[in-house]
C-alpha cells in the first residue's frame, strides 16, 4: 500500500504532500487509519531540528487516534475497526529492566528510544504504524476528536501524579497555563488536590479558576509568590522558560517537589533549602502505555478533555503557523481530509 503524508523535506520548510511504502507489517504491529492527529510543540522542535536528531523528510505527528486496519501475525489483543491512540513512543523492546519493571517508556534498547517521529514517519497522514503494546483502545467517554493530545500532553501532566504518588489531600501548584498547564490542572483538581495556577498572564485567571484551579497567582509579581510560600507539596511546571527556581523552591512544604515536564536547558537552584527542607527536583517524559491506560481512564471518568481547535489536515501549514506564533488555544488538531 501507499501512505499518503505531509513531510518537510529541509529543516523549517512547510510540509508538502508526500508519499511513502511501509513495506510488510511486522508481526507485532499494527496499522492505523488516522482520524485525527495533535500538533504538540515537540512536532515544531523536530522541524526545526531543534534537538539535532531529526531526519529529513520529516512526517510529524505523535498525537494520533484513528481505528486499526491491519493487525500483525502475533497480535491478537487488538482488531480491525478498534479505535485506539498513538503518543509519542511506538515501540520498546518489551525484555530489557525497564520494561520488565512497567517502564516501557525509559527504554533505551530500540532505536531512536521507540519515538513515533525520530526515524519514522508520524500521523500527519492516512495511516500511521506501531508495536501493537503503544496502541491505546480508547475507553467510554473519551471524545475521538480531542483525544489526540491526551496521548503526549495529557499523559506528560498526568504521569507526575502517579510517580510522586499524590495525595488527593495534597496541594499542588501548575506553573503554565497553556497547552500542557490547561489539563494539568483539569487533572489536579478531579485528582482532588488543592490546585494553585501560577501564570504571567493575570488575564488567565477566571479561565484557570474554570478548569479547576482553586488559587491563581501572578508568577510576575514577587509578593503574589511569597504568598504561597511553604503551600505546596508539588510544583508542576509545564513551561520551556527559565524561572526563578529559589521563589518556587519556597512555595514548596518540606518535602516538597519541583516536577518539570518542560524541556528546559538548565536548572539554576540555591541548594541549602532544598536540603534543610529534604526537597527535590525532578521530571519525566510521558508514561508507559499502562499509565497511558490509566489516564484514559482517569479522564473519561471525569470528562477531562483538551481544549481544541480544529484543522483539515490539508491546512497543516496554517496550524504550524498559528503554533509558531504561540497563539493556540490550547492544543490544534488536525482532521483526515484525505479522502
Amino acid at each position: 500500500m501507499t501512505i499518503r503524508a505531509y513531510a518537510a523535506f529541509e529543516q523549517g520548510k512547510p510540509l508538502e504532500p508526500f508519499e511513502y511504502e511501509p513495506g510488510e507489517l511486522s508481526a507485532d504491529e499494527v496499522e492505523i487509519k488516522v482520524e485525527f492527529c495533535g500538533i504538540c510543540h515537540s512536532d515544531l522542535s523536530m522541524l526545526d531540528n531543534d534537538w539535532g536528531m531529526t531526519s529529513y523528510p520529516l512526517v510529524p505527528g505523535h498525537e494520533v487516534v484513528g481505528t486499526i486496519s491491519q493487525v500483525g501475525s502475533a497480535v491478537s489483543h487488538l482488531g480491525p475497526g478498534q479505535r485506539v491512540g498513538l503518543g509519542w513512543m511506538c515501540r520498546s523492546c518489551l525484555v530489557c529492566d525497564q520494561c520488565m519493571s512497567g517502564n516501557h517508556n525509559r527504554c533505551q534498547e530500540v532505536e531512536a528510544g521507540g519515538a513515533t517521529i525520530i526515524g519514522r514517519h508520524g500521523g500527519f497522514a492516512d495511516h500511521v504504524r506501531c508495536q501493537a503494546s503503544w496502541a491505546i483502545p480508547l475507553p467510554e467517554g473519551v471524545d475521538p476528536k480531542s483525544a489526540g493530545p491526551l496521548f503526549c500532553g495529557g499523559l506528560t501532566v498526568f504521569n507526575p501524579f502517579v510517580k510522586n504518588e499524590i495525595k488527593p489531600t495534597q496541594r499542588v501548584g501548575i506553573v503554565g497555563i497553556g497547552g500542557l498547564g490547561h489539563m494539568a490542572v483539569k487533572f489536579a483538581n478531579k485528582w482532588g488536590c488543592e490546585v494553585t495556577a501560577f501564570s504571567t498572564s493575570p488575564e488567565k485567571e477566571s479561565e484557570a479558576r474554570e478548569l479547576g484551579a482553586h488559587r491563581f497567582l501572578n508568577s510576575k509579581d514577587a509578593e503574589s509568590l511569597k504568598s504561597a510560600t511553604g503551600s505546596l507539596d508539588m510544583v508542576l511546571v509545564t513551561v520551556n522558560a527559565p524561572l526563578d527556581w529559589d521563589a518556587y523552591v519556597n512555595t514548596l512544604r518540606p518535602g516538597g517537589k519541583i516536577h518539570i515536564v518542560g524541556a528546559l536547558p538548565s536548572v539554576e537552584v540555591s541548594w541549602f533549602p532544598m536540603l534543610m527542607g529534604e526537597k527535590s527536583l525532578g521530571g519525566s517524559p510521558i508514561g508507559s502505555p499502562q499509565t497511558t491506560r490509566d489516564m484514559l481512564e482517569f479522564a473519561g471518568r471525569h470528562s477531562i478533555s483538551p481544549i481544541i481547535e480544529e484543522f483539515p489536515m490539508s491546512k497543516v501549514n496554517d496550524a504550524m503557523e498559528k503554533l509558531r506564533s504561540g497563539s493556540p488555544r490550547y492544543r490544534l488538531v488536525l482532521t483526515n481530509d484525505f479522502d
